[in-house]
């Protein structure tokens, strides 16, 4: 996939690393810096918290965003309203969306949904294998038929979401269960994808092939560069009309 300058911001809730003794000995600098790490972008790369102003995700923020990464927990119901709304306006406007693991949960992704996007879940240091559906679609790009994670949090069908537009891969845990862990959507001119992996207390984010999983979902979600479609009245017409009052 080629690169273009692409400008990311990766959103972390930050509380884990903080409060959590294995998560902060897994991700020192936050899991949002391992994120990072495993991007491969010409633009800029910036992060945003929780408990900044604004939840660090400002209108100038935002703005100069063209994918947004989503990663959050234990606090979706402290992330504000308002920026959930401008940030889902900025998504039907054409900028990408990455929302990861329990960021199934967060406001900005139920309401691009509009269903409830529950789950099972269980933890109990399970092997998963995400297996490659649609080993032809850019996300796909350089992963083999499967990427096998030793221990993570089982995430379980059914998964209350609307049917994906596009689904990339599909996980097996070793308790038995499945889950569709690679969706993709468009809503407005913006494109979203949905990937599981992703628990703070296991060493996802530093797994070569999951870094490569999200890098490439950041290319495939970069901006089209269209204009926004009119909307509303089209009070003159493309064409004369006969018999037009």
């Amino acid at each position: 996939m080629t690169n273009q300058a692409i400008n990311v911001t990766i959103w972390n809730e930050f509380r884990h690393e903080k409060t959590n003794a294995k998560a902060a000995e897994i991700y020192p600098q936050g899991m949002h810096a391992a994120i990072a790490e495993g991007l491969n972008v010409q633009g800029e790369v910036r992060f945003a918290t929780l408990d900044e102003p604004e939840h660090g995700l400002t209108e100038e923020v935002l703005n100069g965003t063209d994918v947004l990464i989503w990663w959050g927990h234990l606090a979706h119901h402290e992330v504000s309203d308002e920026i959930v709304e401008r940030v889902y306006k900025r998504v039907l406007r054409g900028m990408g969306l990455i929302v990861l693991h329990s960021g199934h949960f967060s406001k900005i992704f139920r309401k691009l949904m509009g269903t409830s996007c529950d789950l099972k879940w269980r933890e109990a240091d399970e092997k998963e294998r995400i297996w490659v559906v649609n080993p032809a679609h850019p996300i796909a790009a350089g992963i083999g038929e499967y990427i096998e994670l030793p221990a993570e949090e089982m995430y379980g069908e059914h998964f209350d979401i609307p049917q994906p537009d596009e689904l990339v891969m599909v996980s097996w845990f070793e308790g038995g269960e499945v889950f569709r862990s690679g969706c993709c959507y468009t809503r407005g001119s913006g494109k979203v994808f949905y990937f599981r992996p992703g628990h703070e207390t296991y060493p996802t984010y530093h797994n070569p092939q999951v870094r490569k999983v999200i890098d490439n979902a950041v290319q495939w979600a970069a901006p089209a560069g269209r204009d926004y479609p009119k909307y509303g009245h089209a009070k003159t017409p493309l064409e004369p009309i006969k018999g037009a009052r």
